[in-house]
């Protein structure tokens, strides 16, 4: 969380921008695995295959041939998601050029406030060839950092300019967001994180001994 809590103006204001946009309206939640009354048995039975499969559409860490493919349909809020990315940062270290590491963008945004904002200033870094090293500071350790100003932040310590990651510069990318939050409707994917491994839901364990047994099997 910000040290510097935001004036109440500012925090309507902010709302109101995302919420004036007809797209970002279009990207909601679907029920994710912390809601009462769905069961992960029902859950893991609506995922079904990767929709589209991997392309030059996708944000890929590692050489786009490599054997093994890891895909996450992931939210920048979510607490599970942030568990996860330092398990990923290990299974990619231990695979090394094997491995091609794919984000999509999945944000529940009913459910976590910021994490349309935040998929959406990730997007606008990537038009700078900055993704990951946003990616990476929007996923650093500790309490998500989300704000408007967090978001500033963010971006300067990613090598991008600021007031490019806010809205309503941000209004440029919201297609890039919701394409991807339709793959994963598509793709059966329900809660964050949801990975796939070589193209086939991973159901086992979100560890790197799971994970690396499952992608090298």
């Amino acid at each position: 969380m910000s040290s510097t809590a935001e004036p109440d103006s500012v925090r309507r204001n902010c709302r109101a921008a995302r919420e004036s946009s007809p797209r970002s309206a279009r990207v909601v939640t679907v029920t994710p695995s912390s809601c009462p009354g769905v069961s992960r048995a029902s859950e893991e039975a609506a995922i079904t295959e990767l929709d589209p499969p991997v392309g030059a559409h996708d944000h890929v860490a590692g050489p786009l041939e490599a054997e093994l493919t890891l895909v996450e349909f992931g939210d920048f809020e979510c607490p599970y998601c942030r568990d996860a990315a330092p398990v990923i940062d290990e299974v990619r270290a231990q695979l090394g050029e094997r491995l091609r590491f794919v984000f999509r963008q999945f944000p529940l945004y009913e459910v976590h406030p910021h994490a349309l904002a935040a998929a959406t200033a990730s997007e606008m870094a990537a038009l700078e060839g900055r993704f990951w090293p946003m990616h990476s500071s929007l996923y650093a350790p500790g309490p998500p950092r989300l704000t408007q100003p967090d978001l500033r932040e963010h971006a300067l310590a990613a090598g991008v300019d600021p007031e490019r990651v806010v809205w309503p510069a941000t209004r440029l990318v919201e297609d890039r967001v919701e394409a991807d939050f339709n793959a994963g409707v598509r793709s059966g994917v329900r809660g964050t994180p949801t990975l796939f491994v070589n193209g086939v839901p991973h159901r086992g364990d979100v560890t790197v001994r799971a994970l690396v047994a499952a992608l090298t099997a």
